[in-house]
């Protein structure tokens, strides 16, 4: 009853790239100053739902987060802050994203175009870096679909209720039929017996 969302593949091919390139990245930063761990890289939304892009990160001195949304409907910044300091939100998610000390963003009432990747950039001061990436489907009730079960239901429903109407009556015209044969069985069993009795 649900359908996800239906991306490009073009842009699906450039946003592969930029996961790839960000990867690499992750890979070849110095170790040791920033760690980004992301309990949840997957995430399956409905329209109208609200959701955690969870991450955990750790770095010796002060560290920049930044949060960007990549779909095929292009790229856009959702958040940026440094940990203790005032968070700027973009004005295309201010009244629909809340920031957490953590790394962690929790946008509410998503919908279809909340689809696509989220990529957090975790920056300390030194200028190390960590990357993570987290996918979220947004799929869509389809009432139209609903309907149809519902219509499907009530009309099952019907059928049922038509077939035991049809079984009782069956079941009472098999009750009168066996009272007036065991009526006239009697009858003629009681008129054998008369005639035997005259006869004797």
């Amino acid at each position: 009853l649900m359908r996800p969302l239906q991306g490009c593949r073009g842009r699906g091919v450039v946003v592969g790239t930029v996961t790839l390139c960000l990867a690499a990245g992750w890979a070849l930063q110095t170790p040791g100053g920033i760690s980004l761990v992301v309990p949840q890289p997957n995430i399956n939304a409905t329209v109208a739902q609200n959701i955690l892009l969870s991450v955990e990160y750790s770095c010796q001195g002060v560290a920049t987060i930044e949060w960007k949304h990549v779909s095929s409907w292009g790229t856009t910044s959702i958040a940026e802050w440094r940990s203790g300091n005032y968070v700027n939100i973009s004005t295309v998610y201010k009244d629909r994203v809340t920031a957490f000390e953590n790394g962690s963003i929790q946008l509410r009432n998503v919908g279809m175009r909340d689809a696509g990747y989220y990529f957090v950039t975790v920056t300390e001061e030194h200028g190390t870096n960590a990357y993570g990436t987290i996918i979220v489907n947004v799929y869509e009730i389809i009432y139209e679909d609903l309907h149809f079960v519902a219509v499907l239901f009530a009309f099952l429903a019907a059928v049922s209720a038509i077939l035991i109407c049809f079984m009782w009556l069956c079941n009472k015209s098999l009750h009168v039929f066996q009272k007036k044969t065991t009526h006239k069985l009697t009858a003629s069993t009681t008129e054998e017996i008369e005639l035997e009795t005259i006869e004797c």
